[in-house]
């Protein structure tokens, strides 16, 4: 027996296998299977992996198995972003490049995320979220030994094009198998680890990887990505499960929906004929909102340079509404859909995908703004600044799995409000600063901006996810992770302009003042999305169900 409250529970001692492996395994190990004297041949890793896997799905703490799995390879795959970043001069003089061309490197994943992420993670759901996972994780090994033995600029932004595209697999595929393992009621507190990761993790690329770079150059510390790849995918091969779409199983359906008579899908039969994922894709659908998408993150990457008001860039944001207008009026008739519109009338998917994207635009418009104001207007050197940024990400991760753990107890509401309100207290000191800040106050308000986020984002994936189908949360993970990322771009982007172009430009500190007031207003409307946010129910809800052996 397993309460709704508690989670999923142990898994079944087979879980994890698909029905033809895990046959062949039973005959192995007792001696019915083929070869010279019945069963002498004996694929020794698949006995390995299914003993090993038999002991930790055995456990009762199996679902944070899966969490740690997952996040061992998040933090293989984006441990050497941002120390990537801070190298691009060097790496521009050794290919004989410049900076400019290769910001390509940073942008370029972004568009190809935009591309790939839809469709990926919808296969995710038809295929399988463990072996999409894998699949980005052999991609983006892929990845760094094209980045590592880049001759060209041309071949290293083609590599890290190819890594957006891993990116958005590994990205939906982790956050599905998560959100999977745990139930509607601690997926906040799984959400505050992976937040963890995915902002502790740079921070810690930062201080590995600069001296790696220093000592041993740019190309070594991709080098050093493998090792930790290798050790994941393996990792993931013992741990996660294997058949994730029979998540919509009795005791799943119940743990849902929270009633013990909800109707129940009628199981997977391994014997019956599948229809191939590819057909099942919405074609249309993917196409229409990853052209959207990517030609809307295009125009924001380019309008500071082209003009908002340039005809190239304005006829990008057309086609981009365009395309999203295409999207939508394909969605409501396809027999399909990659995303059904009924989730866009449900207040728990609307506004905290809503908060998140506006969180991450003023967090991240005063990430990118900071070194430009400490060295600019006050000397700074750029190691200088990029230490006192450090206060941002190191507040963001650590506060990230208490903020989980505490919406268990005052809400998933009242988190994001509060999240979002300090982040709109960080911006507003921003445009208070004088010509000599102190500078206990400058750190004080990097710790806010890095706890606003850290608070919010657990609140804002859990209460989304919660409203998806189990079947769709591969396609609902790579949704949130573009909202995040438009969020992103489209705060950078925004902030920097109205920075350069205020004031007299980039010498004037009131126009730093007038972008942080910019943030500071989008935070305020994070915050008001917070409180159209229904709490999780929780306790007495709990239904106890039995859980069917797979």
């Amino acid at each position: 027996m397993v309460s709704r409250a508690d989670g999923p529970g142990p898994s079944a001692p087979d879980e994890g296998f698909d029905a033809d492996e895990l046959r062949e395994a039973e005959h192995l190990l007792s001696g019915t299977g083929s070869g010279g004297d019945g069963g002498i041949t004996v694929p020794w890793p698949l006995l390995f992996r299914h003993r090993m896997h038999h002991k930790v799905a055995g456990s009762d703490r199996y679902q944070w198995w899966v969490l740690w799995t997952v996040l061992a390879g998040l933090l293989s795959v984006n441990i050497t972003f941002t120390v990537f970043v801070v190298a691009l001069p060097e790496v521009a003089r050794q290919l004989h490049s410049t900076v400019t061309t290769l910001t390509w490197t940073s942008t370029g994943p972004l568009l190809a995320f935009g591309v790939a992420a839809p469709i990926l993670g919808k296969l995710g759901d038809l295929r399988g979220y463990k072996r999409l996972y894998l699949w980005g994780l052999s991609g983006a090994a892929l990845s760094v030994v094209l980045t590592a033995s880049a001759p060209t600029a041309g071949v290293l932004i083609a590599a890290r094009l190819f890594d957006g595209v891993q990116g958005a697999a590994t990205g939906a595929a982790s956050m599905a198998l998560v959100l999977q393992a745990f139930s509607h009621e601690d997926r906040v507190k799984a959400m505050g680890w992976w937040a963890l990761v995915g902002a502790g993790g740079p921070v810690l690329g930062v201080t590995i990887g600069a001296p790696i770079i220093q000592f041993y150059g740019w190309r070594a510390l991709f080098w050093g990505e493998l090792p930790l790849m290798a050790a994941a995918a393996v990792l993931a091969l013992i741990v996660l499960p294997s058949h994730d779409r029979a998540a919509t199983t009795a005791a799943e359906a119940q743990r849902r929906t929270g009633r013990s008579d909800a109707p129940v899908p009628e199981p997977l039969d391994p014997a019956a004929p599948r229809e191939s994922p590819w057909g099942q894709l919405d074609w249309m659908g993917s196409a229409t909102l990853s052209g959207s998408v990517t030609l809307g993150l295009l125009g924001l990457n380019v309008a500071p340079s082209w003009g908002f008001a340039a005809p190239k860039t304005v006829a990008l944001f057309v086609v981009s509404a365009v395309l999203l207008v295409a999207f939508v009026l394909h969605e409501r008739t396809a027999p399909r859909p990659l995303i059904p519109l009924h989730y866009f009338r449900k207040r728990n998917f609307v506004f905290p995908l809503g908060a998140r994207a506006m969180v991450n635009f003023a967090y991240m418009g005063g990430f990118f703004l900071f070194p430009i104001l400490m060295e600019r207007i006050y000397g700074y050197s750029e190691t200088s600044a990029g230490l006192l940024s450090t206060a941002r990400p190191l507040m963001f991760s650590l506060s990230a799995p208490i903020a989980g753990y505490a919406a268990v107890k005052v809400g998933e509401r009242w988190s994001i409000v509060a999240g979002a309100g300090a982040l709109c207290v960080s911006m507003l000191v921003f445009t208070q600063v004088g010509a000599d800040p102190s500078v206990v106050l400058i750190i004080v308000a990097l710790a806010l901006s890095g706890l606003g986020n850290g608070v919010s984002t657990p609140s804002t994936a859990s209460s989304a996810a919660n409203e998806v189908e189990p079947d769709e949360l591969g396609v609902m993970s790579a949704a949130q992770l573009l909202i995040t990322q438009i969020g992103i771009v489209a705060g950078i982007q925004t902030m920097v302009t109205v920075q350069a172009s205020s004031h007299g430009g980039t010498g004037d500190l009131a126009s730093f003042h007038t972008a942080y007031l910019v943030g500071a207003l989008v935070a305020f409307v994070a915050a008001v999305c917070g409180f159209f946010v229904k709490n999780t129910q929780r306790g007495s809800q709990a239904v106890p169900i039995d859980v069917p052996a797979h």
